[in-house]
C-alpha cells in the first residue's frame, strides 16, 4: 500500500505558475508508475500527466502539454507537476496517484487527498 499527500496548489493568476508535489511513504512506491489527474466541479476526473517508475516516458493529456511537466525524486519519495502558463480552465481539485500510468483514474488503487488549484482571470 502507497500513502500519498499532495501539496502546492492555491490561487494564481492567469499566466502564473505552481508546482504541486505528492509525497509518497510506502515501500513499493518506487515501482510504480505516478500519475496526476483534475476534477473541476460537476466534472469526471480527468487524466494531466503520468511518468514511470524510472523516468524514461511521461505522457501529457493535449491540454497541458508544452504548459505542464511532470517529474519525480526516488530519494525524498515525491513527485512533482510544474504547471506554467496557469488557464482559467485548469482551475480543479489535483490529485496524485501511483499505479500503472494509465490515462484511465479506474485502474489506480493509491490515491491522494487532492489539492484545489485555483487560476483567476
Amino acid at each position: 500500500q502507497v500513502q500519498l499527500v499532495e501539496s502546492g496548489g492555491g490561487l494564481v493568476q492567469a499566466g502564473g505558475s505552481l508546482r504541486l508535489s505528492c509525497g509518497a511513504s510506502g515501500r513499493t512506491f518506487s515501482n510504480y508508475a505516478m500519475a496526476w489527474f483534475r476534477q473541476a466541479p460537476g466534472k469526471e476526473r480527468e487524466f494531466v500527466a503520468a511518468i514511470s517508475w524510472n523516468t524514461d516516458w511521461t505522457a501529457y493529456a493535449d491540454s497541458v502539454k508544452g504548459r505542464f511537466t511532470m517529474s519525480r525524486d526516488h530519494v525524498r519519495n515525491t513527485g512533482y507537476l510544474q504547471m506554467n502558463s496557469l488557464k482559467p480552465e485548469d482551475t480543479a481539485v489535483y490529485f496524485c496517484a501511483a499505479g500503472p500510468g494509465a490515462r484511465i483514474a479506474s485502474v489506480y488503487r493509491n490515491w491522494g487527498q487532492g489539492t484545489q488549484v485555483t487560476v483567476s482571470s
